[in-house]
Formats: structure tokens, C-alpha cells, sequence
């Protein structure tokens, strides 16, 4: 059964005004006609006043407006999208990055590999409303952003946001929030645009607690490509490559947030561009359940509690996580970052608009495929697989995005040559955010586990640690962070 068809579990989480709930489903009041995330500070209603629906979208198609008080779209997201790889939730995480906003529900269905029909009719079974109306409201919390942190002219906001029309932008802005663009507005324009025509956004994108940002800047730091990326001073910095153009973004972690400075060519890609950030920082994870289950193996209890709410790094660019894989393969994490560097500064594609340190776009596949035997070095096997695999992303005949099935995109990257299983289920873990991959074949995983004191060999490793599913994913991070520390550190 799902969460949000719990009636007695959610009506104690509303009662009790849990946060870790937030995002996980949504709360309707009959009585007011409107919809709250489940912490709402509002008096409590009556049980036989409230219905509990999965997304705001299928609160909004039954006929409520949201929440003024409590703006429950701005909240962390479900855990489950993550968490479950059916259909639904690799819809759930295509919408929330705007294929439907770029390509249409037509678009949406041909990546998952379904009809229009089969689609609208899945979605609309389990979640109350189907990928159009999911995407509505996708689009009005984007209009929110836009309304409330730029200066852009209402009518730029509409379509920015993906709307058809600036009529259908304010009947939705007054289906949904129950009042006019104008009024949302109301005199704040916190940043204005930059003269370049881009615009500028400072966003705080929510996490549930605990929250260890700290050690994702340290994962992060590893591994940054200069002109790419860098970590300075608590704050990570990057170059994205968005549908419409390139972007940088700023983050810096905090308690239950991460503060973020989005600097965006076309405003049409703040939507897949928040999206991406928040799968790179994992902030939709849901800590007290992964933590409890964590503890539920002695030896890792230890790292558990001195390391509450770690996450796993997630991924801005799947073909740009995937090459840089197969860079680091058989070699060190440093050996790795410095070939990705050779490669950036031959190949990249230079920041029309520099910021700072952030220069360069990572290369394209296609760049990479047609030029990069000219930089790449190393066995020629690599180099070779390397090329190979630069030439199927480019073509379209391996593709890797966040709606690939599992099972699928694995079978799909073992069969280009030179990618191995490692490789494969590193994929898996930092673009789709599987929460139940244990890369055993790790050496620096298998060393962290003998720091903690479990065993080493990998099938013992992973028999060990089978009672901890579905968030191994999360265990290995915590061999991960073992092996990273000084022998005087680690626990006895």
C-alpha cells in the first residue's frame, strides 16, 4: 500500500505536524477547498474533513488550490521516485525535468517506451491524474519561481514556465494559488536580470534532516574538473549543459537546505535545471528511513551515528557521468580528474559568458567521438571504448537519462564494449539514484569495509549486507567514507 493511502498514517503525520512527510504526500481539506504539505502550522482538521492524495497535481485535478500558508509544492520531493523503477516513477522523473514542457506527452511516452494511451491511463490509476496534469503543476510552481525571484514581465514568465498561453497562465495561477500573477508578485523582485539576457535566480532548495552536505562537497571536491566544477569555501560551483542552452549554478549546503545561485541562458530551463541539482545533492532521500535501517547491521551502527543523513551524489548529465566513468576506470579517482581535464580544455565548449572559475562546458559526445583520439591517452582498449560510446550517445543508439529502466539501461551498457559491471552499476547508482546498488567490485568499498570490520570478499560483503535493503546504496557510502579516512580515524 502506498503512504498516501494510509489514512491513519498520514492523518498522525498531519496531526503531529512531521516534516520528514512533507513532499510524501499531499493533505486536502474538504471543508476549505484547499491542499497542504502534512506540516502545515494550520489548526489540524477534523478526520472526516480530510482526503490525502500522492501529488499536488492530483489534489488540483480533484478541485482544491494550494495552500498559501504552507506552499506545499515547496517541499523536497517523494523518496518513492527514487526508490521504486516502474513506470510511474520514471514518468514522475522525466515530468519533474520538463520532457512534457519540451517534447509533449508524445515525447514522454517514447522515451518510456509506452503508448499515449497506456501512459495517461497508468498514471492516472496510481497517482489521480495523468502527465498532463502532472505537468500543470510542474509548471505553476515554476511560474511561482520566476514570479517571485526575477523581474521578468509576467507574459516572459508564462512561457518560460511552459504554458501555451498567457490566458492559460492566470486561469492556472487562479486555479491553483487562488489568486492573479499581479498579486503573487506583489512588488518582489529580489534579483534583476543580468544585461547578457540571461537571468539570475537565488533559490533555496529544500532537504529533508539530517542532511550531510558536508560530505558530498568532499565526494564532489575529488572528483572536480576545472573550468567545470569546483568547491571553494562550502560552496560547490558547475557548468550545466541544459535543453536550451548552457548554465552555471552555486550551492551551498545548509542544516535542512542548500542555498543556490542559477544563472540561466533561457529561462525555460529552470524547471530541469532545479531538478538536476537536487538529484546531484539527493535532497529528495529520506534519511530517517534509510538511517534506521542502516543501524540495523551492527558494524556500520558506529558510522551511522556519526555520519546521520548521508546521501548519495547523484548526476547533472548522464552522458557526461558515463564518460567520465570509463575515464576513471582501472585508474585512481586523481588519475581520472586530471584525464577529465585534458579532455575539457581540448574539447569543452567555452562559457560565452565565463563566471569566475566556471569556464567550460564538459565535451559532447559528439566532440568527443569525432576528435578525441587526437587527446585521449592511455590503452588503447579504453581509448577505444571510450570512442565507441562517445559515438552511441551522440547517435542516439545508447541512451541515458533519469526515465531508463534499471534492468534496461544495464543491459544496454554492457553491451558496448569496455563497459563492465562497475562501470554499469556506477551508472545505475549516480544517474537513476537507485537506492540498492553495493558496488562490491570497489576497491576503495572493499578497503572501507575491512576498516568497519566487515568482511572484504565480495560475496560475503554482499551477503552481509542483504538484510539492509533497498538502501545499500547508502551503506556503500558509508564504506566509501571508511576507506577515505586516516587508519587512526577508522572505527576499531
Amino acid at each position: 500500500m502506498a503512504l498516501w493511502q494510509d489514512f491513519d498514517r498520514c492523518y498522525r503525520a498531519v496531526a503531529s505536524r512531521e516534516t520528514r512527510f512533507d513532499g510524501q504526500f499531499i493533505t486536502g481539506v474538504r471543508t476549505t477547498g484547499i491542499y497542504c504539505r502534512p506540516s502545515c502550522p494550520a489548526q489540524t482538521p477534523l478526520p472526516g474533513n480530510v482526503q490525502f492524495f500522492p501529488t499536488s497535481a492530483a489534489a488540483q485535478t480533484a478541485g482544491f488550490r494550494a495552500c498559501r500558508r504552507c506552499l506545499p509544492d515547496a517541499v523536497p520531493g517523494s523518496p518513492e521516485w527514487n526508490l521504486r523503477a516502474d513506470l510511474t516513477a520514471r514518468a514522475m522523473r522525466l515530468i519533474s525535468d520538463g520532457v512534457v514542457e519540451r517534447e509533449g506527452v508524445p515525447g514522454l511516452a517514447a522515451r518510456l517506451g509506452y503508448s499515449e494511451r497506456h501512459l495517461g491511463r497508468a498514471l492516472t490509476a496510481e497517482l489521480g491524474a495523468g502527465p498532463l496534469a502532472l505537468a500543470r503543476a510542474h509548471r505553476a510552481h515554476t511560474a511561482r519561481l520566476l514570479i517571485e525571484r526575477t523581474s521578468l514581465p509576467l507574459s516572459d514568465v508564462a512561457f518560460a514556465a511552459g504554458f501555451a498561453s498567457v490566458r492559460q497562465f492566470n486561469d492556472t495561477m487562479r486555479q491553483v494559488f487562488a489568486t492573479t500573477p499581479s498579486r503573487l508578485r506583489g512588488g518582489r523582485r529580489e534579483l534583476a536580470d543580468v544585461p547578457n539576457g540571461a537571468v539570475t535566480l537565488r533559490l533555496r532548495l529544500p532537504a529533508r534532516t539530517p542532511f550531510d552536505g558536508a560530505g558530498l562537497l568532499v565526494f564532489l571536491a575529488a572528483r572536480a574538473v576545472a573550468g567545470v566544477e569546483s568547491v571553494i569555501d562550502g560552496c560547490y560551483a558547475r557548468t550545466l549543459r541544459l535543453p536550451h542552452g548552457p548554465a552555471t549554478a552555486r550551492l551551498r549546503p545548509a542544516e535542512d537546505h542548500v542555498g543556490c545561485e542559477l544563472r540561466l541562458t533561457d529561462t525555460r530551463d529552470i524547471t530541469s535545471a532545479v531538478n538536476r541539482l537536487r538529484r546531484l545533492f539527493d535532497l529528495d532521500a529520506d534519511p530517517a528511513a534509510i538511517d534506521s535501517t542502516l543501524r540495523g547491521e551492527p558494524l556500520l551502527a558506529a558510522s551511522v551515528g556519526a555520519t546521520p543523513g548521508i546521501r548519495v551524489p547523484g548526476s547533472v548529465d548522464g552522458p557526461e557521468t558515463l564518460l567520465r566513468a570509463m575515464l576513471g576506470q582501472q585508474v585512481t579517482v586523481a588519475a581520472a580528474r586530471t584525464a577529465a581535464e585534458r579532455l575539457t580544455t581540448a574539447l569543452g565548449e567555452p562559457l560565452d559568458h565565463p563566471g569566475g572559475e566556471l569556464t567550460t562546458l564538459f565535451p559532447a559526445p559528439a566532440a568527443i567521438a569525432e576528435r578525441g583520439a587526437e587527446v585521449l591517452t592511455g590503452p588503447a582498449r579504453r581509448v577505444d571504448a571510450i570512442l565507441a560510446a562517445s559515438a552511441a550517445l551522440a547517435s542516439g543508439a545508447l541512451d541515458v537519462h533519469v526515465g531508463r529502466d534499471p534492468d534496461e539501461l544495464r543491459a544496454d551498457l554492457l553491451a558496448q564494449p569496455g563497459i563492465g559491471a562497475w562501470t554499469a552499476d556506477y551508472l545505475l547508482l549516480r544517474v537513476l539514484g537507485s537506492p540498492d546498488v553495493l558496488l562490491t567490485g570497489d576497491r576503495a568499498l572493499r578497503t572501507g569495509a575491512t576498516a568497519l570490520g566487515l568482511p572484504a570478499d565480495s560475496t560475503a560483503l554482499t551477503d552481509q549486507l542483504s538484510a539492509l535493503r533497498p538502501w545499500r546504496s547508502y551503506a556503500g557510502m558509508h564504506l566509501w567514507r571508511a576507506a577515505a579516512k586516516p587508519t587512526r580515524e577508522r572505527t576499531p
